[in-house]
């Protein structure tokens, strides 16, 4: 037999459970409990549910009430709990000492079987469970499908060394101080009905891992590990999987972040390609995706990742100028690439320079013309003055978000992120010149600088 003795009451309950818990005989003990003076035996709706038995079955409520004292004035020793019987020497005004047990019947092989399939059929079943709760839909359930989980009129059976043959004082106390270890933890209860808590967890675990693959409990009995021959493999429920969590075995450790993306598969096959498909541009895809998924692996590994802002996603339009700038496709490529952006092959250029300087928002500068704010106008005017000694700065004409040089051959141009981005005009054509800045003076450093420095 294991004993499984508490530190205390309702204290640490690391040691609860022995090694050989799922022997026939396992056992938990409790250390006897302080007296109850001024409060009630059980709070929960299962431990008042467990002295509604005891006070239904009770011939002779006189009884009871002794019984009551005795369990106030912490006359109960330590409690034995095992499958079928609960035990405790409880003593008299006299001060002698009767054994007690309770008896309560055990619930059939059958019987376990449709209560553990009820439990994992409600993800809320497990987690209230291990949250040392007793949903009452659990019990609702466990009853529809016949299985009565607590004791009812008659059920509570007391054997005790006093020789009454109804209950007696010392059973009724034993029975009020149970009423306190159930009120802390319902698995108790579940002892008594035949299943031991780490027994039980085990076999709730075999039940979600066999729902997880789409198969009964007993059909993994035969099959290795991981294999499910025909049968179809479904998912699990997030919130099922989330309730179990604190029975499952842990996940493996994260591994390590590859040296980079693999090669793209190559489409050179004897078989030609179906109509309107491009094989070149399909390996271009394959291999920017693999890239895609390298970084986001290296984003998601480093450290305050989970911190940091889901970023915006991308339209069709910025993300043909993405690929563009980061796959460095063929010439016929790009091409469709720009038509896909809503351009002309001439305009794709500045646009990938643009994407390559600063995303999707340096990108958008390159589009729009807008009116900004005229105080942040004027603070830029006043950090612009303040660069340059009076007869140095450069003349600038504005039109709405842009400011352009005298002489026509540069810009600023000021994004809607409150940064400022240089710009230089390129046979005819206005192109990005470099990274924006806050400081409409040190962006101006790159607009003025000849196209051929």
């Amino acid at each position: 037999m294991s004993e499984g003795y508490e530190s205390d009451a309702f204290g640490d309950r690391s040691d609860r459970e022995g090694p050989d818990e799922t022997a026939p005989g396992q056992e938990r003990t409790f250390a006897a409990l302080p007296p109850a003076k001024g409060r009630r035996f059980a709070e929960s709706w299962w431990g008042l549910a467990w002295l509604k038995a005891l006070e239904d079955t009770a011939l002779d409520g006189q009884q009871l009430k002794k019984g009551r004292r005795f369990a106030r004035e912490g006359r109960v020793g330590a409690v034995s709990v095992r499958p079928g019987r609960i035990t405790a020497v409880v003593r008299d005004r006299e001060e002698s000492g009767y054994r007690s047990d309770v008896l309560l019947q055990e619930l059939t092989e059958g019987e376990w079987d449709r209560f553990l399939d009820v439990a994992v059929e409600r993800a809320g079943h497990i987690a209230a469970l291990l949250d040392r709760e007793m949903p009452p839909h659990l019990v609702e359930d466990a009853a529809a499908a016949g299985v009565d989980l607590l004791p009812g009129i008659g059920d509570l059976d007391p054997e005790c060394g006093c020789e009454a043959w109804d209950h007696c004082p010392h059973t009724a106390a034993l029975c009020y101080q149970v009423a306190r270890l159930l009120d802390q933890d319902p698995f108790v209860l579940l002892l008594m009905r035949g299943r031991g808590e780490r027994r039980l967890l085990d076999e709730l675990q075999v039940r979600i891992a066999a729902r997880a693959a789409g198969r009964a409990p007993s059909d993994t009995a035969d099959e290795p590990a991981g294999e499910t021959g025909d049968r179809a493999v479904r998912g699990i429920p997030a919130a099922e999987a989330y309730a179990a969590a604190g029975i499952l075995p842990p996940l493996p450790p994260v591994p390590a972040l590859p040296d980079g993306p693999g090669p793209a598969p190559s489409l050179d096959t004897e078989t030609g390609p179906g109509p309107g498909l491009d094989p070149a541009a399909l390996e271009m895809l394959a291999a920017d995706s693999a890239a895609r998924a390298h970084l986001m692996l290296a984003q998601a590994l480093s450290p305050g990742h989970g911190q940091q802002p889901v970023p915006a996603g991308l339209t069709p339009g910025q993300d043909a100028v993405r690929l563009a700038a980061e796959a460095r496709p063929e010439p016929w490529i790009a091409n469709r690439l720009a038509a896909g952006s809503g351009r002309r092959p001439a305009g794709l250029p500045a646009a990938v320079r643009a994407w390559q300087y600063g995303g999707a928002a340096a990108l958008a500068v390159l589009d729009e013309e807008w009116t900004p704010d005229a105080a942040a106008m004027a603070r830029a005017r006043t950090r612009l003055a303040g660069a340059w000694e009076e007869d140095e700065a450069p003349r600038l004409r504005s039109e709405r978000n842009r400011w352009t040089s005298a002489d026509g051959t540069a810009q600023l141009r000021y994004g809607r992120d409150g940064r400022w981005y240089p710009y230089r005009k390129e046979n005819g054509r206005w192109a990005p010149a470099g990274p924006c800045d806050e400081d409409p003076a040190a962006a101006w450093a790159d607009a003025a600088v000849p196209a051929d420095v």
